[in-house]
């Protein structure tokens, strides 16, 4: 015995029991909760040498799915701020944002849709850095990355 739910969103959550009756025995049951979660959220910190190159995956195991079919935005945040770099629809190109990151085009959306930052400043240091794709209205993924920033 099974349920099968497609199209699933986050108002499908709750409770599930299936009853049947069993002869001579009477009536089985048995429950189910089940959550449907509309974001999930992975964190990395990453550490790098001042002046060089930093990647940062948009999603490590990009394997399952091509992310080139789903709109995807990249932030960066420090103490609580939060501020959009690039935006990428499918079949468009990148669109970057008037951010202090921008400055100098150290910022590069890369094969993938890693995020490429070069040089590395000190004042990368601490920052969050989190890519967000949509893969359906209700179902976002995020990573976020803290950098670290190494003088030697």
């Amino acid at each position: 015995w099974a349920l099968h739910l497609k199209n699933v969103t986050v108002s499908l959550s709750g409770q599930y029991e299936c009853s049947f009756a069993t002869y001579p025995c009477g009536t089985k049951a048995a429950k189910i909760q089940l959550l449907v979660k509309a974001e999930e959220e992975q964190h990395y910190v990453k550490e790098v040498r001042l002046n060089q190159t930093l990647e940062i995956p948009c999603v490590e195991d990009t394997t399952s799915e091509n992310l080139s079919n789903y709109p995807l935005k990249w932030l960066v945040g420090e103490n609580g701020r939060r501020e959009e770099l690039v935006t990428k629809e499918p079949s468009c190109p990148a669109v970057y944002r008037n951010s202090s990151m921008l400055d100098g085009q150290r910022v590069r959306l890369g094969l993938n849709y890693t995020l490429k930052i070069f040089p590395t400043k000190i004042t990368d240091d601490g920052k969050v850095f989190s890519c967000h794709v949509a893969y359906h209205p209700e179902r976002v993924q995020k990573s976020s990355t803290t950098v670290r920033v190494f003088g030697k």
